[in-house]
Order: structure tokens, then sequence, then C-alpha cells
């Protein structure tokens, strides 16, 4: 190492010497001690590797306690910032999992606060004077809304399989076809979560073509339930055969034995009266004779994470009963927020309209048209040179593994900016605070007005102003 280095190096003030200096100046009074000095070790060290990496001589005021406390109090702020974060979801995936999924409603907003700030009934029966159920909350709702005559929540739907296959069927086998046999999302599959519950699988029919048949010759002194899986993130097509749920429900009625169905995304609103694809309903799994439906409830639903499990009251007792229900159950905050979704269902016209996944999925084109050229208007009002804006007729996507086959048709703002490459772009704007998320295609940044909420193009707008002015500031 050559004497200039060194030199340098000895120059470096010590952990003591700039924490005696910022805390002299009341510049670190905001500062936990447990942020506060790794943030002045990391400051020397980041100094320490400019310098060895440097050939010449470091500017002198490098080295100045002033700057060296500036650069402490930067990397503290960093350090305390909240890593989960609003941002603008300019995607077109309505239920994106990587963002959050659905949006809850403004409209359960005030309950859910209230409820997260203050003591409340969750497990106290205000009539009796005693301890009470939890689920009572969304029970008598969720039998009203779907037909069921027993209800319960767990955290999630994954949850809710595993404790409905750990109660109906541990040690005994499930029969499931082969084509049913769903990886749900973060690597979770059915065989996995089955295995985990005590059940044992038993495979049916062929990944295309299942008969029923192929239930009726696998049943045997072992077998504890039918369970059916409703593809609800993918598809196959071609020459396919499945059994539909009236005929898998009436050869576990001939065997006496239950009929469980997992809808995945699950929905209480038949889609195809909007013109979109048609998902299986709740209420028609209920309505075939289904003995026990599992689905999320931050989904198609359009609530908060959850997983519903609907059935016969006797099965659903049972479950309630099992240990592992303590386990997955959900805190008042869900159960806030479920109820308060839950409650919007109750007219039909009201859930679309005031439930955003619903009203997303199902905007009229012209109004996403009619956004997407007001994008454009203000992205234009910029006036500046390096940027191109088009309007481009592209397709959204419901997202979170519902509706796979369904393109919807957008109306999308496509963004190009001379100097920039598009991926340039969806860094910067992705490093924005708050992040813009979009997509690339044509070599533009992609911005999809059906996931924009009103208030979030003027938001926009600004952002691609402060990047407009960071390139020119940096020529």
């Amino acid at each position: 190492m050559d004497e200039n280095k060194q030199a340098q190096l000895r120059r470096l003030p010590g952990v003591d010497r700039i924490l005696e200096y910022g805390t002299n100046n009341q510049q670190f009074d905001n500062i936990p001690k447990t942020i506060l000095i790794p943030s002045i070790r990391k400051t020397i060290e980041a100094l320490r590797q400019i310098i060895m990496a440097s050939d010449k001589a470091l500017d002198e005021a490098m080295f100045a306690l002033d700057a060296l406390v500036a650069k402490v109090c930067d990397h503290a702020s960093r350090a305390m910032a909240l890593r989960l974060k609003r941002t603008i979801n300019a995607t077109g995936v309505v239920v994106h999992t990587n963002l959050g999924r659905s949006l809850l409603s403004p409209a359960v907003l005030d309950n859910l606060t209230t409820i997260a700030s203050r003591y409340s009934n969750l497990e106290f029966d205000l009539k009796a004077g005693r301890r009470g159920s939890r689920y009572s909350a969304v029970e008598d709702i969720l039998c009203e809304l779907s037909g069921a005559r027993a209800a319960m929540v767990v955290n999630n739907n994954a949850a809710a399989v595993l404790l409905c296959l750990d109660t109906l069927a541990n040690g005994r086998e499930v029969i499931v076809s082969r084509g049913e046999l769903v990886e749900i999302g973060g690597a979770f599959r059915i065989p996995d979560v089955m295995a985990k519950s005590g059940a044992i699988l038993k495979e049916v029919g062929t990944t295309n073509r299942t008969h029923a048949r192929d239930y009726e010759n696998a049943v045997n002194e072992q077998t504890g339930l039918l369970f059916k899986a409703h593809t609800s993130n993918y598809s196959i097509v071609g020459f396919t055969a499945a059994v539909g749920l009236n005929e898998l429900v009436a050869i576990g009625r001939r065997h006496q034995l239950p009929v469980m169905e997992d809808l995945g995304s699950g929905t209480l609103v038949d889609f195809s009266q909007y013109g979109l694809t048609r998902e299986p309903t709740v209420q028609a799994s209920l309505d075939a004779g289904v003995d026990v439906v599992t689905f999320s409830g931050d989904k198609l639903l359009g609530g908060p994470q959850a997983g519903i499990i609907l059935g016969g009251k006797t099965h659903i007792d049972r479950i309630k009963a099992n240990p592992l229900t303590r386990a997955v159950r959900i805190d008042k905050m869900t159960l806030a927020a479920l109820e308060g979704t839950l409650q919007l269902y109750r007219d039909e016209s009201k859930a679309v309209q005031q439930i955003p996944t619903l009203r997303m999925l199902t905007m009229p084109l012209a109004a996403i048209a009619s956004r997407a050229a007001d994008l454009k208007s203000r992205l234009e009002k910029l006036a500046d040179g390096r940027l191109r804006v088009d309007a481009m007729d592209l397709a959204s996507k419901a997202g979170g593994g519902s509706l796979p086959l369904l393109n919807l048709p957008s109306r999308c703002i496509g963004v190009s900016v001379d100097g920039m490459s598009a991926n340039g772009v969806e860094l910067w704007m992705r490093r924005h605070t708050p992040p813009v998320i979009g997509r690339i295609e044509n070599d533009r940044f992609i911005m999809d007005p059906r996931t924009l909420q009103e208030e979030e193009l003027e938001m926009i707008e600004k952002a691609f102003a402060r990047m407009l002015a960071d390139k020119a500031s940096k020529r």
C-alpha cells in the first residue's frame, strides 16, 4: 500500500469522534443507538473502501466531520424507514400477489381502524355475558351469502386445506384426480399439504382425463375423503375429461364418503354476467352437495388474507374442534376487514362498485380509455422533448392465480425516454417514492390504468417530472 493511501486511512475519524461531534451538535438526537453506531461504522467503512479503490487523493471535504455526520444521518434514516410501503400498481394485474393482492374497500376501513385501536368483543358474547367464539362475527353472514349450514375462517387458504384434511382424513386415503394436483403458489403443493395433514394421497386418472370409474375403482375401506381442487391458476385444454361436482357428490353418497372442494380463488359473484369468463361460484359448489368448500379471502372475494371454510355443521364442528385451529386462527383485524367486505355483498351492485378488486375486474373499457387519455395528457404537458407517450391497446390480467385464461381488454400508456432504456425507466420508477410498478413491452415502460387509483395519475406525473429533471441535472 502506498504512503498516500496510508495517510488518508490515518485521517479517518474513529466511531467515538463522530459520535461525540454529532451528539454535541444535536444531529443524532432522534436516532436510536442500535441504529446510530452501526451507521457510523458503515459510513467509515464506506469511506475506507473509496480510499482503497482510488488512485488519487480524495477531496478534503470528504473527511470533514460535518460531511460524515450527514452521511451517518442519511444512512440511519434509510435504516429506520418502514420496509412495507405503499406502491402504485400500474401493471394491470388486479390481484397482484407481489403487491399485496386485493385492496380493501374504503367502506371497511373505519371499522377496521376502530377494532384495531380499541378493545372489542372478539371472544366475548355480549348477550350472554360470557366467553364467545371469534367465528361468530362472520359465520352468520357467510352462511347467509353462500347457503352453507356452517362456516369458519382461518389465516389463509393453504391453512384451510391443511386443517380440513387433518380433521377429515388423517391416516386415511384421499382420492384426487391427477390433473388437479396443483401448486398453489410459493412452491406449496396440494400433495405436500396433504402429506403434512397426515392424509394419504391416492391419485386417479391421468393429467388430462379422469372419469367417474377412476374414483369408483379407487374407493376401498381405507378411503376417507373424495377431494376436488378447482384449477383456478391454470387450465388444461384439448383432449380432456373431468368428473363434475354433481357426479363426484353422487359417488360420495353411494360410498358414504365426504366430498371436499378447494376452490382456490373462490367467488360469490357470477362474473359471466359482466362479460368475463365464468368462474365456479361458492354457492354453486354448495348447491351441488359438496360437504366442505375452502377458498381465499384476498383473491376474487376482494377482502383480507384469509382461508374460508364452508359446509355442513357436522363437518365444520369437527374442524373447529381440531387443536390445529388455534395455530391458524385469524386475528381481530382480519375479522373486522372480512366482516366489512362481506357486508357489501348483501347488495351485489354495491359490492361490484365498492370492492376494488371487483370494480377493477369489471371496469368498462371506455372508463379505462378515459383514464389513459388523462394520464397521456398529463405526461405530454411536461413538454419535454425526450419523453414519448403512446396509447396502446393491450390486456390486463386478473392475477393471484385467478381466471388464468382471461385477457381483459385495456387501453395502456407506453412511455419511452431518449437516453434511457425501458429497463432504466422501470428501475427509476420502481425506486421512486412511492414506487411506480409497471411492466415492459415492445421496449416501452407500460402503465395500465385499470389498476391505477384516481389520485395516482398526479403522482405518476410528478414522478416523471422528477425523473426528467434528475436526468437533465446529470448531463
